[in-house]
């Protein structure tokens, strides 16, 4: 009986060579975007998912309005929770992210990007595999270090790291253990370092200074709700009470009319995806973006499997005969439906050994667009890759194997089959379907276009053409007699030195980075109002150089000496909130102890993702809070474009030799640094505009399988009508109207799920394009356009034929 099924399908296939290309391509090609769509899943949610504490390990997370969630928690919080609260195991503070920094082996050194800096139960909630040293003991004070299994290689090859001494940050280490990274994590440094304590000294009793990620592990992951209550209380007695005392309230009253902060716990297992804040070392993940492939990769596949379906029951009235002959003599219905799901399985098989071939070939392409560096392998995959294949042969193979198998051996035989009006009503609803999914694409492909057209396009506020920002690596180590002061004069040093530089106009320090955001943020108080402005420290002419406007006052100079002292410049967001139509010369009680004056107000600008509202901001010079100087990490310099690239070398000369030797001269332009701050909605652009042509090319393979079925079932029709005397046009007419209706329907289905899900999608901005009818006129031209164009040149194929053919036998 196989035999007999493989031969009947190779049969089918050698008379049907165009259409069964046309399928396994379609499925091919649906099945490929399915499987990349699941890759990327199963890489992100693979993040800690190695961690078998990862339930129990929660992230503190502060949320200080309706908007702003922060990943960073005050310095004394961890000790004083876990102190009230027994349902706590331990705490841990981390760095928020990883240092940059040479560690350095006798004469050997080694640049490491992923140091963390951590305390010493950093190992209790991320666990890894020790090969040296043991987690129980690691990390014991601050002069320990833990290294990865790749670093510990490159410093000491096959040599034992345990108990080397090493250097990092002028501070002598010793190696306390080896560990090896088991799998993706929030946290993957190439080494860990106790840091963390000494840092914490000098915040310990400052419950306002959210610098550090806090991490709690509970005994029980449903003893939540008791943390965060605690996580409250102590916020209202420490930092609430003391707050409505400076402002002659009770601390009731300070929460209702300022509101206040409300920590929230985050799961390690969920952190990735889910997390309302920041993110950790490794950065969070876009569950957006991945929704986005997922949902649309299975329409696709839909999509795909719907033309299988329609060729297929398409295809049937010329196997009608087949099936009646086998009822005839002897064959079941269920024999009937099994031969035709083993035909639609060995095309699905087909169709993914292409798909997995199309994966292996673009899986470079796909790493690079993704940033990631994911494999085609792993058993969680291929028992995947079964599903895929099941599914796909139950939607596309039962629906037609059911189809032919109710075909009366009677009538088919007595040649009736083909005035039968059985499926073409669910035939032209998978049609339609089709047409709706491609208008789908078409208009929301336009309108993603509009919107990342309207980011680039859009008044920044700032002019960053031939304006370079150098990586500036900043000197820590007040024991070192590294203080503020020093640290301002080595400053001026390099910037005078980059003044002779030929081709340099001017140079500016600043505490911030283009398309980044403001990364401190200190609250000030006017009257009533308190408003939590995003610190931009700057030194004299970089709002000039930028070309940033002022709309009221006047910007820093170094004619007023008070610039240096007590005053601010705020922009047009925080002159708003302040309530007060004229904010120049105002004071505002700044960090709640530094009185400073309003001398400006800046235009409005886009400092983060161009996408996100603008924050209030305010501008200080270093020179004014004295701690913004170890907060300086960039210079920005306007250079001649003509002589760019002897400026750029003269600057790595000096910079190589004079300022950081051991380190790589780091730059980037300024426009292209903030472009890059939105590139995950570009690339969604480029995904989208990726998928529509796939859909497109999809449907009409689909539109062309089904045309040519349906002129085929005409073509005695056709003969007539010819022989008749009817004209080309009237019959191409006549056999593209129903196609055009069909096409029209399709649009009309679509309009409403693309006119919401766009919408849904455009409120991740706050500067967005208003959902225009250019988009639907566009799309419903081009889906008319390339129905005509296929069912045109087949209709018109069809009336060229020689009429005797269709003739000569009635």
């Amino acid at each position: 009986m196989l035999k007999n099924w493989i031969n009947i399908f190779i049969y089918q296939i050698k008379n049907n060579k165009l259409f069964t290309a046309l399928n396994v391509l379609g499925l091919s090609i649906g099945i490929a975007g399915l499987i990349f769509a699941t890759l990327y899943w199963n890489d992100e949610q693979s993040y800690d998912q190695w961690n078998p504490n990862k339930n129990n390990v929660f992230m503190v997370v502060n949320q200080m309005d309706a908007t702003t969630f922060w990943s960073s928690s005050s310095s004394p919080l961890g000790g004083a929770v876990t102190a009230m609260t027994p349902e706590i195991e331990s705490y841990c503070y981390f760095s928020s992210d990883y240092e940059n920094d040479i560690i350095r082996f006798s004469n050997k050194k080694v640049s490491s990007g992923k140091i963390l800096i951590a305390q010493k139960k950093f190992f209790e909630f991320f666990p890894y595999e020790f090969t040296e040293g043991s987690p129980k003991t690691a990390l014991p004070d601050q002069n320990s270090i833990c290294l990865s299994q790749d670093l510990a290689f490159q410093l000491f090859g096959n040599e034992s790291a345990l108990g080397k001494k090493l250097v990092l940050q002028d501070q002598n280490v010793l190696v306390t253990g080896v560990y090896k990274l088991n799998g993706k994590s929030a946290y993957s440094p190439s080494c860990v370092v106790n840091f963390m304590d000494s840092r914490l000294k000098g915040s310990i009793e400052n419950w306002g200074n959210f610098q550090f990620v806090l991490m709690l592990k509970l005994k029980d992951p449903n003893d939540t709700q008791k943390v965060t209550a605690n996580l409250r209380k102590l916020y209202f007695d420490n930092l609430f009470t003391r707050l409505a005392k400076l402002k002659g309230i009770t601390p009731q009253q300070y929460v209702a009319k300022y509101g206040g902060v409300k920590p929230l716990l985050e799961s390690l297992s969920s952190n990735r995806l889910h997390t309302r804040a920041g993110g950790l070392a490794e950065g969070k993940g876009n569950f957006q973006f991945l929704m986005i492939m997922v949902g649309l990769s299975i329409l696709i596949l839909i999509l795909s499997i719907v033309n299988y379906i329609n060729s297929a029951t398409a295809n049937a009235i010329k196997r009608a005969k087949e099936v009646g002959v086998r009822k005839i003599i002897g064959a079941s219905k269920s024999a009937i439906i099994q031969q035709f799901i083993f035909e639609t399985a060995i095309i699905s098989l087909l169709s993914i050994l292409i798909a997995l071939v199309i994966t292996e070939l673009s899986l470079p392409y796909y790493n690079d667009f993704l940033e990631k560096t994911i494999v085609l392998q792993g058993s969680q995959f291929y028992l995947q890759l079964v599903v895929i294949f099941i599914a796909t042969v139950t939607t596309a193979g039962i629906f037609p194997a059911i189809y032919v198998s109710n075909f009366e051996a009677l009538k088919v035989l007595k040649g009736n089959f083909g005035r039968s009006k059985s499926g073409v009503w669910l035939r032209n609803g998978m049609l339609i379907f089709q047409f709706s999914v491609a208008a789908f694409f078409i208009i929301g492909s336009y309108i993603v276009y509009q919107q990342i057209e309207y980011m680039n396009e859009k008044e920044l506020g700032f002019n960053g053409k031939q304006i370079l920002n150098i990586s500036y690596r900043n000197v820590y180590g007040d024991e070192k007699g590294i203080d503020n002061q020093y640290r301002l004069n080595r400053y001026a040093g390099i910037k005078n030195e980059l003044l002779h530089i030929k081709g340099i106009k001017q140079v500016a320090g600043g505490a911030f980075v283009f398309g980044q955001g403001a990364k401190l943020v200190t609250a000030y108080s006017y009257k009533d109002v308190t408003i939590d402005g995003n610190n931009v420290p700057v030194d004299f002419g970089l709002l000039e150089m930028m070309k940033i406007k002022i709309v009221k006052g006047r910007s820093f100079s170094p004619a007023y000496s008070q610039d240096t002292i007590n005053t601010m410049l705020i922009n047009e967001t925080a002159a708003k909130l302040l309530n007060e139509k004229n904010p120049i010369g105002k004071k505002v009680l700044w960090a709640l102890d530094k009185e400073v004056i309003i001398v400006g107000v800046v235009k409005d600008f886009s400092l983060g993702n161009p996408g996100e509202p603008i924050p209030p901001m305010s501008f200080l010079h270093f020179k004014t809070i004295p701690w913004f100087t170890t907060a300086l990490n960039n210079i920005y310099i306007s250079a001649d474009s003509k002589t760019m690239n002897e400026t750029l070398a003269g600057i790595e000369k000096m910079w190589t030799t004079k300022v950081d030797p051991e380190y790589p001269f780091v730059y980037d332009f300024v426009d292209k640094e903030y472009k890059r701050s939105y590139s995950s909605y570009v690339k969604q652009k480029n995904l989208f505009s990726l998928l529509n042509v796939i859909v497109i090319i999809i449907a009409l393979f689909g539109l062309f399988a089904l045309a040519s079925y349906s002129i085929e079932r005409r073509m005695k029709e056709i003969a007539i009508r010819k022989t008749l005397g009817a004209e080309t046009n009237v019959l191409l007419k006549e056999l593209c109207k129903q196609y055009i209706l069909f096409s029209v329907i399709g649009f009309l289905i679509a309009l409403f799920p693309v006119y919401y899900l766009l919408n849904q999608w455009l409120g991740n901005f706050a500067y967005r394009i208003t959902i225009s009818i250019y988009p639907f006129l566009i799309g419903f031209t081009a889906l008319l356009c390339l129905t005509l164009l296929v069912v045109l040149s087949r209709a018109y194929q069809a009336t060229k034929v020689d009429v005797l053919h269709y003739l000569k036998y009635e």
